[in-house]
């Protein structure tokens, strides 16, 4: 996914300084704010995420919706 290509949906709040967007629309489809990514040592392990989920920014989960 190219983040240059998205539009984003109203700002719902933030998160490490970082915006969480109510909404991401890519050319990939709908994703909608889930919730904020479990951090360990070494950052946010991408296993942790589900095969329909992105998480943009660092630490901010959307799952991709119908």
């Amino acid at each position: 996914m190219t983040y240059r290509d998205a539009r984003f949906g109203p700002r719902i709040g933030q998160y490490m300084g970082k915006p969480i967007y109510k909404s991401i629309e890519t050319p990939e489809g709908r994703y909608e704010f889930d919730r904020i990514a479990s951090y360990s040592d070494d950052g946010y392990p991408l296993d942790q995420l589900a095969g329909n989920e992105i998480m943009y920014p660092e630490g901010v989960v959307y799952r991709k919706r119908a």
